[in-house]
């Protein structure tokens, strides 16, 4: 069982920027999830193995997924923050075949989640 825990989250004003971490992170697909309430868990990037990344259309350009290896942390930098990113996000590992990258069906490890507030 792999147990993610994520931290970083806080309130920001629009416009603003936040780091997300998880740790651990993993040699595997990992990725940042988000669900506001009232909506379904969408995906917001990922990371492959071998450091190849995908976004979300309505993030991409403003935020970026990485892994520090020494760390042994997963990142989620974003910059340039609106209301309508506020939401819980969380991180998940493990991708399973068969599902799309950013489709939270395919992860089997999930974090608890850190809430990100922005304002306007």
């Amino acid at each position: 069982q792999v147990q993610l825990v994520e931290s970083g989250g806080g309130s920001v004003q629009a416009g603003g920027s936040l780091r997300l971490s998880c740790a651990p992170s993993r040699s595997v697909s990992m990725a940042w999830f988000r669900q506001a309430p009232g909506k379904q868990r969408e995906g917001v990037a990922r990371i492959s193995r071998d450091g190849s990344t995908d976004y979300a259309y309505s993030v991409k350009g403003r935020f970026s997924i990485s892994k520090d290896n020494a760390k042994n942390t997963l990142f989620l930098q974003m910059n340039s923050l609106k209301p309508e990113d506020t939401a819980m996000y969380y991180c998940a590992s493990d991708r399973r075949l068969g599902y799309g990258y950013l489709d939270p069906r395919a992860y089997n490890y999930w974090g608890q989640g850190t809430q990100v507030t922005v304002s306007s």
